[in-house]
């Protein structure tokens, strides 16, 4: 029998998506899945602004998408989020998250009282007892805005969760190469690298879809509406030369970006050199985007596929299938909700 796992459940600047998979003999299975727009400025940079909207696109969501359970997992993704490397006691879980503030030796953007702190492990503790990690410390009032809009829609928040640890867990190649995904969203990108699922970076980027359009628009003197048209019709296979040229332009300052994060990885006694760039998020979507990155970090570079850890055990009955091609309609957008819900049970 399938046990039910929590819902993931993604607040992004243009919608709210969820997906709900089932545990059965052999392995996670896509069981619903679902997305509702949300107004323009609703949230931004991972924020949420106006929290009426955000509920009411999740009480949308769960009516129409028919989920079984109220229960969910949120993901979290913000400039304002630090992650940084640590070295903490091996305690049990409740006492070294208690212990975390002393653990704190560098100035956070925000004071320790406005901040939740979190530690995820990433080795087993050392002859020291000393456990290596990443420290996460996110902005509390940041949280629960989004925690209360969607309990307020009728949801239970079980858990939240880092969006980039999600997208290690539902969309990585775990084939012992050091692999950059790259969510790109409509105010912000989140990017993990990792080797063989193992974090390295965690960075999130205040740049995105919103921004290359406005992009575009400036250097064409087209309207922001023509722009997004152009972005998403044609992109960087435009056939006008000028419109190309636009739209690479647009692009560069986060091919920058994500270029830099590699630099750092490969500078000083680390020298880890990225193999894979694996583009997931709405902003994924720009025609030409993956050959383009591609050429100029010189490296491979594919979509992520949301469905690569459910197809095999997918339900083989018109329900089932009928999730998967809701789901790829998606696309890489959906990357982190699949994440979220993986590896969590309720």
């Amino acid at each position: 029998m399938a046990t039910t796992t929590l819902i993931g459940l993604d607040i992004g600047s243009t919608a709210v998506r969820a997906v709900e998979t089932g545990r059965g003999r052999s392995g996670p299975s896509l069981v619903r899945s679902g997305a509702a727009p949300l107004p323009p400025g609703a949230v931004r940079g991972g924020v949420v602004q106006d929290d009426k909207a955000v509920t009411q696109a999740l009480r949308h969501l769960w009516s129409t998408a028919g989920f079984r359970s109220r229960k969910v997992v949120l993901g979290v993704t913000s400039p304002q989020v630090v992650v940084r490397d640590t070295t903490v006691p091996d305690l049990p879980a409740a006492q070294r998250r208690a212990a975390l503030p002393l653990q704190v030796r560098d100035p956070l953007p925000l004071p320790l009282e406005e901040s939740v702190l979190d530690f995820h492990p990433l080795a087993e503790p050392d002859a020291d007892r000393q456990v290596r990690g990443m420290l996460i410390a996110a902005p509390k009032q940041t949280l629960l805005t989004a925690v209360h809009a969607a309990e307020r829609a009728g949801l239970h928040v079980a858990r939240v969760d880092l969006a980039a640890f999600a997208l290690v867990r539902g969309v990585s190649w775990l084939d012992g190469r050091v692999e950059a995904i790259v969510d790109i969203g409509d105010h912000i990108t989140s990017m993990i690298v990792h080797e063989d699922g193992v974090p390295l970076i965690v960075r999130a980027l205040p740049r995105g879809g919103a921004e290359i359009t406005a992009a575009i628009a400036a250097r064409l003197g087209i309207s922001a509406a023509d722009a997004e048209d152009l972005k998403r019709r044609a992109g960087l296979d435009a056939a006008d030369p000028a419109a190309a040229e636009a739209v690479e332009a647009a692009v560069t300052p986060l091919a920058r970006e994500i270029h830099s994060s590699f630099a750092y990885l490969s500078a000083g006694e680390r020298n880890v050199q990225v193999g894979r760039l694996v583009l997931a998020g709405g902003g994924a979507a720009l025609p030409g985007l993956a050959r383009t990155l591609g050429a100029q970090l010189r490296l491979d570079v594919r979509y992520a596929d949301p469905a690569v850890r459910l197809r095999g055990a997918a339900d083989r009955s018109r329900r089932g299938q009928d999730a998967l091609e809701n789901l790829d309609r998606f696309g890489p957008a959906a990357a982190i909700a699949v994440g979220l819900t993986l590896g969590v049970t309720s």
